[in-house]
């Protein structure tokens, strides 16, 4: 059995998602479980090169898991032969000049999203990458989710029927920072620094609408920022720049209608932090991180408005649970994996800079839709 090494620079791995969804649960994973084996027999073993600003939480991580190769000096990783993969999980306005370093180097890329700020950023990147020659992957991690799996099998059975309309309720109450700290970094809340509900989820609903449901085709948003005054990692209050809310309603193909409500401010009354209602001509069904309940058309009940007497009965009850029928590992990992094959197997990975791309053209136009308060049309790249 043959064994490939693959030296994997891993940049931004003391951030929170770097860490634990891509370092931790992914690429240690992949090692914990000896490797990732393709279908020829060649185990795949990831060899991480942990990269960052400070050379203390860096040196901190990686004697807690046991790795060795660790350092700030990003441009001496990339020169270094053995290390074929560049991944990037630093805050977004970070992102492209790095990429663009890994690029230059002869490296394979895979990248968290935003991939830029503004799509003009996304699409040259995508263009430089493709001259290069190198293979390019960018994180899509919503399509691997059990919940969403679940949904996107019932689309391709024809469940729904015609498919009419989608909901989308995403988000939570991030704390201020003055009482209680807040669950996210300062920076989202600024957009000086890349923050912005926009430009970190419409990326995120882009891939998913037009992957599980149908292809976006025009958007019309409403961005606020509800909370203009936040607290900071070190309890300074600073102004809050940044969209924290944003409420859309997009056309998809076919004349779908998603709406889509994206918040920092709300308080969730839901049975996860995200749910898609899909709502077809033979049946509809919520799904969430994790769970998919379904409605037929045959088992729909009559309900009767009457606001004289009590509900008698609960609205949910009236669902079913779409079985599991699967194992479902972590989606981060699986798409490392996959990644990983496409790299060291040229196996096919349909998540690249260009899609990216589409991400960061749907966020571009949110925040001019909000801007200009009118409807605006999503062309192809």
């Amino acid at each position: 059995m043959d064994r490939r090494s693959v030296g994997i620079v891993m940049n931004g791995v003391t951030g929170r998602m770097g860490y634990r969804q891509h370092l931790v649960r992914s690429i240690l994973a992949i090692r914990e479980q000896g490797g990732l084996t393709l279908a020829d027999g060649t185990v795949v073993w990831p060899e991480p090169v942990l990269v960052g600003r400070n050379a203390a939480k860096l040196e901190q991580l990686a004697e807690q898991h046991g790795l060795t190769r660790y350092t700030t000096d990003l441009a001496a990783a990339l020169a270094d032969e053995s290390n074929e993969i560049y991944f990037d999980a630093q805050v977004t306005t970070a992102r492209v000049a790095a990429l663009r370093q890994a690029i230059a180097a002869g490296k394979h890329i895979y990248t968290e999203k935003p991939t830029a700020e503004t799509l003009e950023e996304a699409v040259a990147l995508a263009n430089e990458a493709k001259a290069a020659g190198i293979k390019h992957g960018v994180v899509a991690d919503k399509l691997y989710l059990p919940g969403l799996l679940k949904l996107r099998r019932l689309v391709e059975s024809g469940f729904f029927g015609r498919i009419l309309s989608v909901r989308v309720e995403f988000g939570y109450w991030v704390f201020e920072g003055d009482w209680q700290a807040a669950q996210r970094p300062s920076w989202n809340y600024r957009t000086e620094d890349g923050g912005g509900i926009i430009l970190d989820m419409f990326p995120h609903w882009r891939y998913v609408l037009d992957h599980v449901i149908a292809p976006v085709r025009s958007v019309y948003a409403q961005a606020a920022t509800h909370i203009p005054q936040r607290w900071d990692e070190r309890g300074q209050a600073y102004p809050a720049t940044a969209d924290d809310a944003a409420y859309a309603v997009l056309e998809l193909e076919g004349g779908i209608i998603a709406s889509v409500n994206s918040s920092w401010t709300t308080r969730v009354d839901r049975t996860e932090l995200v749910t898609f209602h899909v709502d077809g001509t033979e049946g509809s069904a919520v799904a969430g991180l994790r769970n998919c309940r379904v409605q037929h058309r045959a088992s729909t009940p009559k309900p009767v408005w009457n606001p004289d007497l009590p509900v008698s009965h609960d609205f949910r009850d009236q669902w079913t649970e779409v079985p599991e029928n699967d194992v479902y590992d972590n989606g981060f990992k699986r798409q490392w994996e996959e990644y990983l094959a496409h790299v060291v197997a040229d196996a096919p990975y349909g998540h690249d800079l260009y899609a990216g791309a589409r991400g960061v053209q749907l966020a571009e136009l949110g925040l001019q839709s909000a801007r200009e308060g009118r409807k605006i049309l999503v062309g192809d790249l």
